[in-house]
């Protein structure tokens, strides 16, 4: 097992490293501001059989978690996925998907709605590049308990096994469920479990330690903060590095290396909310606040990635009409999960729901469409499935729509590449939309604290009612709906009986008898 440890810190909190206490099993100091990554990796003999079978059938699997509250990254861990559990999966070839996965998915994070990667999971596109995952699953999840009491049963043994304790395991996985983003990993090609966590910044007493029982355990400690790259194209980093049971002191360091996603100033924005009243067919509208690209000498467009559960669908044939697609500041629809049932209710469907990606039409900062602040909006038409039944008294159901995510998308120059870097982010889901090249620039949610305004508590979810059939006043609409047809079907009924009594079958016939005697005098 190995443990990587990274403290990332503001210019302006840089510790002095003589207040930095190191033995050659830890390491400690009174107070730090900073955001916090944990990263340990895992060997195969490391895991647990049931996780085992998934990933010996498996070419890559990806799950990403995100909270549903507000929270500030830290470059170069600036990328952002919806609130929710996001896994993407690509099995062995020539071997079906595992019939393990969704079980198990089921066990470490509870309740989801997850039968088989055949049912639940939507395809990908995999034929332009090739770091896209063959196959998506999303659901909501507002916390992580489920994962952390799976995770203390199989990491942090009782004290009544014969197994020797660590003191700090139960409280490291504990202190997951104030995580921000966490992220497990796992390719063919490192045969390695990888998980990620992400705390955003605080202030904070470090202490850490190198654990008892696993003695040749490697942990790595950094603390750096980020430094003006020379590149357009880089992130820098400075500051110390110790490696515990290794070094005494820490190592002054200075890196840099290629990214592809970049930081935006605290001050560019966005709002997601729903245009009142919303209906069976909703506008979600995005308030931006500035439509200025990040770069000047490059090719910039703004784009907004939505992952829409199965209650809510986007109609593609909208967004072929270049005069609606103006009049919401829209440019184009690059990508919707295919295929998407427009007719069909939500109770009837077994896939997760869809993903779409939006190219926004961004103004100019002289047009009519901008404020004085330069502040724009753009609307997004949504439409919404049949619910099932409820006995819920007020015919209402609530039905949550996580955050789209909001970021510019810039080319690199022709010679750049991305090779993999300590920090590098991929399998997004919308990431492998985009060339090899691309620099994504992402702008902060910023959630409306309105009462009324469907997330009044500063999440990143947005809430509407949506109206149903309510269960215990159906019997007046069965009633009623069978009197109706019958009334209809006694009326059609009687018409045709007096048709064909002023002119049916007899009458017909009569008159089929004058017409052939007409003939014969003739």
């Amino acid at each position: 097992m190995r443990q990587r440890i990274t403290f990332l810190q503001d210019p302006a909190d840089s510790i002095d490293p003589s207040k930095l206490e190191i033995t050659s099993t830890s390491i400690s100091t009174p107070e730090l501001t900073a955001a916090r990554e944990e990263r340990i990796t895992f060997g195969f003999d490391e895991l647990p059989q049931e996780l085992y079978k998934v990933l010996k059938a498996s070419h890559e699997l990806h799950i990403r978690w995100v909270t549903e509250k507000v929270f500030e990254t830290r470059a170069p861990l600036v990328a952002r996925l919806s609130p929710g559990l996001h896994v993407f999966y690509t099995p062995l070839r020539n071997e079906g998907s595992s019939e393990y996965l969704c079980p198990l998915l089921k066990k470490v994070f509870g309740s989801l709605d997850c039968i088989s990667p055949e049912k639940s999971f939507t395809t990908l596109p995999r034929d332009r590049f090739s770091h896209s995952s063959a196959s998506q699953f999303y659901s909501p999840l507002p916390n992580l308990h489920d994962f952390t009491t799976y995770l203390s049963h199989k990491l942090c043994p009782s004290r009544s096994t014969s197994i020797p304790s660590d003191p700090t395991c139960l409280p490291r996985v504990l202190a997951l469920l104030s995580a921000s983003t966490l992220e497990i990993d796992f390719d063919t090609i490192s045969h390695a479990l990888t998980l990620t966590a992400f705390f955003p910044p605080s202030t904070q007493s470090l202490s850490l330690s190198k654990p008892s029982s696993l003695p040749d355990s490697r942990m790595e400690i950094g603390i750096l903060s980020v430094e003006k790259p020379k590149e357009v194209e880089e992130l820098s980093l400075g500051g110390f590095l110790t490696v515990l049971g290794e070094n005494t002191k820490p190592s002054p360091t200075l890196f840099s290396f290629p990214a592809r996603h970049h930081p935006l100033p605290l001050s560019q924005t966005f709002v997601s909310g729903f245009v009142r009243p919303t209906g069976l067919h909703p506008t979600l509208e995005l308030n931006i606040s500035s439509s200025e690209p990040p770069l000047d000498d490059r090719a910039c467009s703004l784009h907004a990635h939505l992952t829409l559960p199965r209650a809510v669908f986007v109609d593609k044939y909208q967004f072929s009409d270049p005069l609606f697609l103006a009049s919401k500041n829209l440019a184009k629809l690059h990508y919707i999960t295919s295929p998407v049932d427009l007719e069909a209710p939500a109770y009837t469907l077994d896939a997760w729901g869809s993903s779409v990606l939006l190219e926004l039409a961004a103004p100019s900062s002289k047009s009519s469409s901008t404020n004085a602040n330069g502040d724009w909006t753009s609307q997004i038409p949504l439409h919404l499935r049949y619910l099932p039944p409820s006995h819920n008294t007020s015919g209402l159901t609530p039905l949550s729509l996580p955050y789209p995510i909001v970021f510019w998308a810039c080319t690199a120059d022709e010679g750049s590449k991305f090779p993999i870097n300590p920090f590098d982010r991929v399998n997004l889901g919308y990431d492998g939309l985009f060339g090899p090249r691309t620099l994504f620039y992402h702008l902060s949610p910023s959630p409306p604290a309105l009462a009324g305004d469907g997330n009044a508590d500063g999440s990143l979810v947005n809430t509407l009612n949506v109206p149903v059939l309510e269960l215990d006043r159906s019997r007046f609409v069965e009633v009623g709906t069978a009197i109706g047809v019958l009334v209809g079907f006694s009326w059609v009924c009687w018409c045709l009986l007096g048709v064909w009594k002023g002119s049916g079958y007899r009458s017909g016939k009569v008159e089929l008898i004058e017409k052939k005697n007409e003939k014969k005098t003739k």
